[in-house]
């Protein structure tokens, strides 16, 4: 266990965090479960800006790597140009 007060706070604010990126990175997952079961084009067009920005936020505080979020993006982009 931790001796200092400052090591305490950090691991308390460690664990809030990670619960935060657990919950996100979860929600995020989920979304793009549902963009890529979408069948419907118009559907999949307003859903792929909201997925997209999600994998932005998601990268921009390293909850994953810049290059999953950018791979995700293009495949999901690409995905929604071939439904129509």
């Amino acid at each position: 266990m931790a001796n200092h007060k400052s090591s305490i706070k950090r691991i308390r604010a460690n664990a809030t965090k990670r619960l935060r990126n657990r919950y996100q990175a979860k929600t995020t997952r989920n979304a793009i479960k549902k963009l890529r079961s979408t069948t419907v084009a118009s559907e999949a067009k307003d859903l792929l800006p909201r997925v997209i920005s999600m994998l932005d936020r998601l990268a921009k505080k390293n909850v994953i790597h810049k290059k999953k979020a950018s791979n995700n993006k293009s495949k999901l982009t690409k995905f929604v140009n071939t439904l129509g």
